[in-house]
Parts: structure tokens; C-alpha cells; sequence
């Protein structure tokens, strides 16, 4: 187990840096370069002027918001067409309505919710050029967004071109990886076809059909640009999906390989390692403690096997034996500290208290979190620690040498609450009538955890649930499209209407009096800002569902 953890975890780590430095250089070139005029050159000569010119927060988010709009009625109009669109071997027939919307919002906004399964519903067309390239453009977004914060947050004026920005992730950073990633699975046994569906006759002369196609290339960005949706329903528990030990280790570790190294990107482009490095501490003891209690957690029988002559074994339902329990809990901890959602075990069988740490992590929202947004969500509790502190020692906060007065804090809040009021809400809501109450597996507290993950995973763009939830239905279908789009731009839109507020005034000079932000002191601040106020928003619903369950189970 210990060999795991290094695999996944310290890995990465340690390549996040070297990989920071290269996107630091392929998406912030300095102007004056080679690659920085020919890259230039190349988008102005196919975007014009629009695709090169330097722009202000608010240039850049209309243009973001202009192209994800874009994405989500191009990806609309294929899933509604795909029927007659080519690639489709096996004659894969219209998707319903509301199926289609919560599919474009949920692949537009990185979260890759899977209402479906993607062997029996989406054609070949579907899958690679609506969906595949939803994976890439929405990763690209991401980042191209923290890039923006960051460039506002260094000082500048103008903060890039999101179009220029979101071009060179996704062709100098996003292709390259996903290339090499895909070639690994490939080797490592993960199919690679245009072909249909293979027909299998068995020893018993029954006739079995065996869905596959280009699996590996959507399996390789699903985990590196922390999108998550699998080719097929059961995602990464699924042997063509994820086949041996090798594929399980790369396709997990490449989960965080990206939100790490945007951390040291964070810090080259604002010219503060040592705030990046006190970022990158903080996320990455939070991320430990979740992944060691996950596997301990998930060290405990199964509470159905109490009594049995099997109990002394840890708990093996809904995993994939050929990775066991710890591998499985392992997965779920990092699918959910980052915005993957993709999984390699059933989270529904996990055990109640085990299902509390991937809640845990999409409540956070910050420890590494999707490519891009998981260092924007953490600068919200950033600015929120800096004024604590300064009112506490009755001097006006500052952050990288700007001022946090109330409009920097007013925004701050707003975006705070975005995130619990639309998880709380709806799952308020959803519990409280037929429209979720009648979809769940299990009654009690289980059920109602049923209801919280789906919320939590819409809200924090995850996109992993319990799957025991009967979720193709419309009400599902609109309530999470609706949180999923809400959650995805509000938290990018706030914080760089912040950073770009910090930006238009003036340095204060450092005196003796200015709290430093690169310090443990300050690591120590933010760790207990995300602890505390997490629990002040979300112990009550741990309490009655999770906890609850837990209690329940040792009752019985």
C-alpha cells in the first residue's frame, strides 16, 4: 500500500514541478520570444485580431463565456443529430431531451456527470467530437482562467487573450500529454479501434456482444484534464477502461498531475514561489490525510458480512478485485480532491464513513482541485484568511501588495457561498419531495446521502456519484445541468473580478506591520479557514447522512 501511495501521489509531485515550469513557458510566453511571435502569428492569421489582442478581466471573461456557449450548442446540436452523423457502427438512436442539456452542461463545465452509459447510448461521433473535445476546451478554460488571475494578481493591467491562452493549453500542453498518456494505455491493454461492437460466441453457444472503440484516447484526457467521463458506464472499474495494475497506477496518478503543476505555474507567473509553495503544502497535506483515512476507513468489513466467517477482510463490495479495497479508496479520495469524478470502485458500496471523505473533498473544492479552478476556488479562502487576520490585528488587509477592502470581500463571500448554497439547496429540495426521494436506492440515511453526493458532485463539477441514485430522470436531468452551470462559472467569474479590482490599485510599500503570505503561519491560516468553514457549512448534512448511516449500520 505504501508503494501505492508513492506511485500516486509523491510521483506526481515531484513531476508537477518540471511541468509547471514548461506550461509556465508554452502558455506565458514572453512576447519577445521566438515561440511567443510565432504562436501570435499563427493565431492572428486564423482568429485575426480577436485571437492575439491584449485584454482587460472583463474582455477576457466575455470572451470566455462567448466560446463556452459556443461549445455547449455545438456539443447540443451533435448529441441531438447523432443518430444521423457518421461514425455510429453500431446505430446508436436519439437521446431524450433533457438527457442532451444535462450531457452538454455537465461535459461544457468539466464536471462530466454521466446520467448514461456510454457504451449502449452515444455513437462514435458523439463520444470523440462532442464529448472527447468537450474534455479538452474545458480543461483548457480552466486554466486559461487561473493564468488570467494570475497575470492580474503579478500586477498587470491586462491579463492575456483568452483565446490565445486556451489555444496553446490545449495544443502545446493538453494533445502532447493526452498523445503520450494514450500510447502508455494502449501498451497497457486499453482498446484503440474504429470498429463496432465485437460478437462473441461462448462455450455455451451464446452470443455475446462486447461493446469497445477508441477508448484510450478519451480515457487519457478524461484523467489528465480532470474531466472524468468514461467511455464506458462503469468508468475506470471497467477492464477495457482500465485493465491491469500499470493502467490503474497511470491513470490515477495522472488525475493530479495537472492541478499540481498549475500551483508552481501560479507562482512563476506572479513571481511568488514561495506564496506557491505554501499553496502547494497546505493542498497537498489535506490531500494525504483524505487519501490515508479513505484506505483506512475502507480497511473495516463490510457491515453486511458482520458475523460471517468473512468479516476479518476489508470491504470488497463494488470493487474491482484485481485492485482491491485500498486501491479503490485510494482513487476515490484523489477523484474527488481534484473535479475528476472518474472511479475505479463503486462509491455507493464504500463504507458510510469512507463515503465521507470524497464528500469531504467536493465540499472543499480546493485540494488541487480541476485544472485551473481548484488554485482559483483556494484564492477565495486566500482573501478570506488575509482580512481575518488583518482585522484581528486592526490593520487593512493586504495580498501581494494590494489592499482587500469591502468590494474585494463582498465578491470573496459571493463566491464563498455559491458552492454550499447550491449543494444544501438542492439537496434540501430534492429530499424533500418525489423528485429525489423516489429515485434513491436505499431508504434512511444512505439514501439521503444519495441525494447529497449527486448535489455535492454537480456542484463542485466532479462528476462521480452514488449509483445506486436512479438519475436519468428530467427532474435529475435539469436540476443538476442547471447547479452544474452555475457552479462552473460563477466561482471563475467572482475571483477574477477580484483579482482584477486588486489590479487597478495602487502597491502599498511592505512595513513591519504586513502579513506575509509565504510563510507556514500563514499555510496554517488558510489550512484552518478551509477546515473551519467547511465544517461550519456542511457538519449538519455529515451528520444526517454519512454519520448517520455509519450509526445505523453498527444498530443493525
Amino acid at each position: 500500500m505504501s508503494l501505492l501511495f508513492v506511485l500516486v501521489l509523491i510521483v506526481p509531485a515531484f513531476l508537477s514541478w518540471p511541468l509547471g515550469l514548461a506550461m509556465t513557458l508554452l502558455i506565458d510566453p514572453c512576447q519577445n520570444s521566438t515561440y511567443g511571435r510565432w504562436t501570435s502569428g499563427i493565431f492572428s492569421k486564423t482568429g485575426g485580431l480577436a485571437a492575439v489582442e491584449e485584454q482587460d478581466w472583463k474582455s477576457y471573461l466575455f470572451s470566455m463565456l462567448i466560446f463556452n456557449i459556443a461549445m455547449f450548442a455545438f456539443v447540443m446540436t451533435v448529441l441531438a443529430l447523432q443518430q444521423w452523423l457518421p461514425l455510429n457502427p453500431d446505430g446508436k438512436g436519439p437521446l431524450e431531451a433533457s438527457l442532451i442539456f444535462n450531457t452538454a452542461a455537465s461535459f461544457v463545465t468539466n464536471t462530466n456527470l454521466q446520467h448514461y452509459s456510454g457504451e449502449a447510448s452515444m455513437s462514435y461521433f458523439s463520444q470523440l467530437f462532442g464529448l472527447m473535445w468537450l474534455q479538452f476546451v474545458s480543461a483548457a478554460t480552466g486554466i486559461a482562467c487561473l493564468v488570467a488571475l494570475a497575470r492580474a494578481l503579478g500586477g498587470k493591467k491586462t491579463v492575456g487573450n483568452f483565446y490565445s491562452d486556451m489555444m496553446r493549453t490545449t495544443f502545446f500542453i493538453l494533445l502532447p500529454l493526452a498523445l503520450f498518456v494514450a500510447l502508455l494505455l494502449v501498451a497497457g491493454g486499453v482498446p484503440m479501434t474504429m470498429d463496432g461492437a465485437a460478437v462473441a460466441h461462448t462455450l455455451e453457444h451464446a452470443t455475446q456482444t462486447i461493446a469497445r472503440g477508441p477508448v484510450a484516447a478519451m480515457v487519457a484526457i478524461k484523467q489528465l484534464g480532470t474531466n472524468g467521463g468514461g467511455w464506458f458506464g462503469p468508468n475506470s472499474a471497467h477492464p477495457f477502461e482500465n485493465p491491469s495494475f500499470f493502467t490503474n497506477i497511470l491513470e490515477c496518478s495522472s488525475i493530479i498531475l495537472i492541478p499540481m503543476a498549475t500551483v508552481w505555474m501560479f507562482g512563476r507567473i506572479t513571481g511568488r514561489m514561495r506564496d506557491a509553495a505554501v499553496i502547494f503544502s497546505v493542498m497537498m497535506a489535506l490531500l494525504v490525510f483524505k487519501a490515508g483515512a479513505a484506505v483506512w476507513l475502507e480497511g473495516a468489513p463490510a457491515t453486511a458480512l458482520s458475523g460471517l466467517p468473512v468479516e476479518v477482510v476489508s470491504n470488497l463490495e463494488g470493487k474491482e478485485l484485481r485492485f482491491g479495497s485500498g486501491a479503490g479508496a485510494l482513487w476515490a479520495a484523489v477523484t474527488t480532491a481534484t473535479s475528476n469524478g472518474s472511479v475505479n470502485c463503486m462509491h455507493d458500496s464504500l463504507n458510510p464513513l469512507t463515503g465521507l471523505v470524497p464528500l469531504a473533498g467536493m465540499w472543499m473544492n480546493i485540494v488541487f482541485g480541476g485544472v485551473g479552478v481548484g488554485l482559483i476556488n483556494m484564492f477565495i479562502f486566500i482573501i478570506v484568511g488575509v482580512f481575518i487576520c488583518g482585522m484581528m490585528v486592526g490593520r487593512t488587509p493586504e495580498y501581494f501588495g494590494r489592499k482587500v477592502e469591502t468590494r474585494e470581500m463582498t465578491l470573496a463571500l459571493l463566491a464563498l457561498l455559491v458552492h454550499p448554497a447550491l449543494i444544501l439547496g438542492g439537496t434540501a429540495l430534492f429530499a424533500a419531495t418525489t423528485a429525489g426521494a423516489g429515485t434513491v436506492l436505499n431508504s434512511g440515511a444512505h439514501g439521503f446521502t444519495e441525494i447529497l453526493y449527486e448535489f455535492s458532485s454537480s456542484a463542485a463539477n466532479n462528476g462521480s456519484g452514488f449509483e445506486g441514485l436512479g438519475d436519468n430522470t428530467v427532474p435529475w436531468n435539469i436540476a443538476t445541468g442547471i447547479v452544474m452551470l452555475l457552479a462552473r462559472y460563477l466561482p471563475i467569474i467572482l475571483p477574477l473580478a477580484i483579482a482584477g479590482s486588486l489590479a487597478a490599485k495602487k502597491p502599498v510599500p511592505v512595513t513591519a506591520g504586513t502579513l506575509r503570505t509565504d510563510t507556514l503561519l500563514f499555510g496554517l491560516i488558510i489550512l484552518g479557514s478551509v477546515v473551519l468553514i467547511g465544517a461550519l457549512l456542511f457538519l449538519p448534512v455529515a451528520v444526517l447522512g454519512p454519520v448517520a448511516d455509519h450509526f445505523t449500520a453498527i444498530v443493525h
